[in-house]
């Protein structure tokens, strides 16, 4: 799931892109102002910016942004009530990859959403494996040979990540901001309890793994097959 990071001071309007981009199935992480957005947009996939914000605009966090060495490839969308061509073309100097003017209909947001992700993400496959281990994202459905695994959503959330990216590890941290969220107020135990409950549908052996390995003093890793076959 592509985690999206909306900026927008006004509260009817932040709550009606929650609402539109989540109901694409994006998650949605809103917030007033840019306070504290350095912090969030680590691990995100795209950001909703909009121009006039309270403290510093839009454009100079804009700016802000494409100085940093880990975000300055974060495709930002841009929002705003100027429709002047002399102040689109601005916010697209600025490094805004995108620019939707107010008022817009949600279909609109959406479609230009989803079309900054493809161009950056790299397409996943619709169903992922591993060995034995198969994921079919789009039927929500994981399978250790020919046995059905009856998962919880947060599970096979989990499962889908984990094997979509095999042989990475990823800290507890890492894994509650990509699969729980950044605004998750749960600690890193949910973390482990979910390993424990995915370790038992796989059968695997927690003493060794063949596709689930605690990284001592780093997180988790899915095990390439080959490795454990």
């Amino acid at each position: 799931m592509s985690h999206v990071v909306v900026i927008e001071d006004e509260g009817t309007v932040r709550d009606v892109l929650r609402f539109h981009l989540e109901r694409a199935g994006l998650r949605v992480t809103a917030l007033e102002s840019v306070t504290g957005a350095f912090d969030v947009l680590p691990g995100a996939d795209a950001l909703v910016l909009d121009w006039m914000l309270p403290g510093e605009s839009g454009l100079s966090f804009l700016r802000r942004l494409r100085a940093d060495a880990e975000l300055r490839r974060m495709p930002v969308l841009m929002l705003t009530a100027r429709a002047a061509e002399a102040e689109r073309v601005e916010g697209l100097e600025s490094g805004a990859d995108d620019y939707l003017t107010k008022p817009f209909s949600a279909a609109e947001l959406v479609a230009r959403v989803r079309a900054l992700l493809r161009r950056t993400q790299p397409d996943v496959p619709a169903i992922l494996s591993n060995g034995p281990l198969s994921v079919d994202v789009g039927a929500a459905e994981a399978r250790v040979g020919s046995r059905r695994m009856n998962l919880t959503r947060r599970e096979f959330d989990l499962l889908a990540f984990m094997t979509q990216h095999v042989g990475r590890v990823y800290t507890r941290t890492e894994l509650l901001d990509r699969v729980w969220g950044a605004d998750f107020l749960g600690g890193e135990r949910t973390v482990d309890q979910h390993v424990t409950q995915l370790r038992a549908h796989l059968g695997d052996d927690p003493g060794k793994p063949g596709f689930l390995e605690t990284v001592r003093g780093k997180g988790y890793r899915m095990r390439p097959w080959t490795d454990g076959a």
